[in-house]
């Protein structure tokens, strides 16, 4: 029985050691059909990708330079074997941050390979950037958060911004450490309920990725995309595109712009579709649980084609 479905990919932050035999991909990995796609990966990195993945170090994992292209291989991994296992057309897709590139592999709009090179580089500009601080913000609206934004940032020379806005109840602000520090003490002033400080030195989606943008457009110029054959919601817009020198834009300016997923999500709301997080890790169904989403299924659960071949 075929069924139709959204395929959500995962960003950073999924990325954990054994993501292969784990994620019950390593038998995938290993084949033949999907070698050269290691072997790109561990030559842009400079280590075997394989044995990284499964045996770390840790610490090198999640060096965004390399957890980037880490994390996009082996959801090209999953999507394949989703694609092998059920009789599952993907018509939606989305990624989360970094995710996006994961969705235009899986549409067709950019081969696996200049994917992988195209989140090394992107990777490297990210931390060659000024250093910053990201905070998640839970319990507090998001337009309230902005207008805290603003005020932290008036005045000074630091900046910080909302950049992901994940559910209604968790938004997560970035920029420069002390304007990050101002923002978030007002926010429990005004009634959130918590507030974590992500352990990331980048301040991913925020005015600091200005430098890394402007440098990243000569990349996104020089690589070969089609258009893709499945619908993408993209993250600065909420919505799909339909030219070729739009997705470059909106890949360059996802950078240092927020992360729609609130919005994402209601649009996933009309669709009738089962939603399937295809990539390492759980973290976008714990989002989709937060924005009130039902029927959504994670590839990295144990008993996930069981009960995904049950739903179909």
């Amino acid at each position: 029985m075929s069924f139709s479905a959204f395929l959500a990919f995962p960003g950073q932050g999924s990325q954990h050691l054994s993501m292969l035999s784990k994620g019950g991909i390593e038998k995938i990995a290993l084949s033949s059909e999907y070698s050269n796609a290691i072997e790109c990966c561990s030559d842009l990195i400079s280590h075997d990708a394989y044995k990284l993945i499964e045996e770390g170090p840790e610490d090198l994992i999640n060096q965004t330079s390399i957890t980037q292209p880490l994390l996009v291989l082996c959801s090209y991994l999953h999507y394949h074997q989703l694609l092998n296992s059920i009789n599952v057309t993907p018509t939606y897709l989305a990624g989360h941050s970094l995710g996006e590139y994961s969705a235009l592999v899986a549409a067709n709009s950019i081969s696996i390979n200049e994917a992988l090179a195209l989140v090394r580089k992107r990777g490297q500009l990210m931390e060659q950037a000024p250093k910053g601080r990201m905070s998640a913000i839970m319990g507090l609206g998001q337009d309230t958060i902005a207008d805290i934004c603003e005020t932290a940032s008036n005045g000074t020379h630091s900046n910080v911004q909302c950049a992901n806005l994940n559910s209604p109840n968790q938004t997560v602000i970035s920029g420069h450490e002390d304007a990050v520090d101002r923002a978030q003490d007002l926010c429990i002033k005004q009634g959130a309920k918590r507030s974590v400080k992500l352990n990331v030195s980048i301040a991913s989606h925020s005015m600091l990725m200005l430098e890394a943008a402007n440098a990243f457009k000569e990349s996104l110029k020089a690589t070969e995309f089609s258009l893709p054959d499945m619908q993408i919601i993209h993250n600065v817009s909420a919505e799909p595109s339909s030219s070729l020198d739009d997705i470059r834009s909106l890949l360059n300016s996802q950078l240092y712009s927020p992360v729609r997923w609130v919005e994402t999500c209601n649009l996933i709301s009309t669709l009738d579709l089962p939603i399937i997080e295809c990539g390492p890790g759980k973290v976008l169904s714990g989002l989709f649980k937060a924005n009130k989403l039902e029927n959504y299924f994670s590839v990295s659960d144990v008993d996930f084609y069981e009960k995904i071949n049950s739903y179909g």
